[in-house]
Parts: structure tokens; sequence; C-alpha cells
């Protein structure tokens, strides 16, 4: 297997985290397994499982927020893609070393109990790539 174990999820942009709610909701069968807010990233996360992969829905709790900011300037839809690595720091120096813009370069706490670093979409064709690895409970 490669440096990424899977894609983790995409997460999309949305005006109304309510609203996208139900919509997934009828989309997909399923309601939304969790959501929460991330204080620093000013945004309400809403998680939707679909098969191996997920749903992360992203609603800004401030328009100048990086979700904010995002809608207005390109509106809703597709924001990143995330993939699962074991190990988001040899990943983030990796990827560096391949000539990667590295936006995030020192993990931080992100939502699902997740460690999350980000890649520029300037170095990436224009998709912003998060990492993810599962925070270890201890």
């Amino acid at each position: 297997m490669g440096a990424f174990n899977k894609i983790e999820h995409l997460g999309i942009a949305v005006k109304d985290i309510n609203m996208a709610n139900k919509l997934y909701e009828k989309l997909l069968g399923v309601a939304p397994y969790k959501q929460e807010t991330v204080e620093s990233e000013a945004v309400i996360t809403s998680f939707f499982k679909v098969g191996e992969s997920k749903i992360e829905l992203l609603s800004s709790t401030r328009e100048d927020g990086p979700i904010g900011k995002f809608i207005a300037k390109k509106g809703e839809g597709i924001h990143h893609i995330a993939f699962d690595v074991d190990d988001i720091e040899k990943e983030l120096d990796r990827l560096e070393n391949e000539g990667f813009q590295i936006i995030t370069k020192t993990p931080k706490s992100g939502a699902d109990n997740k460690l999350v670093a980000f890649l520029h979409p300037k170095s990436t064709n224009g998709v912003l790539i998060e990492l993810c690895q599962d925070i270890k409970k201890i």
C-alpha cells in the first residue's frame, strides 16, 4: 500500500448545516453520526458514513472563518479531500521533500478525533488536501 491508506472523507462547504444535513440524509439514506463545532476553525462539522469513507459537511460559524471565506469566493461545494495516514508528521516531511507546499507545519486537533494538516492547493492542482491521523487513545 502507498503512503495514504484511503480517502478518509470528502469535505463539502455548506451555508446552512441543518438544511444540508436534511438534504444528505435524503440523499444517503442515513442520518449524520456526529456533529461538532471546531472553534479553532470557526466551523460546525457533520459526518455521514458512506461505506469505508465519510462525507464531512462544513458550515462556518463566522463570515471571516476559512469556510465562510471559501463560500463567499467559490460558493458551496467540495472544499477538500482528506486522506487517512498512519504517521502524519512523517507524511508531512515526505511531502515537503517532494516539493508540496505545506499549510499546516504542525498537525493540529481536528474534528472526529483526528490530527489534521493541510497541503496548499497551489501545489496540488487546485485541490485542498487534508491529511488525517487518528488521535491515539491512551
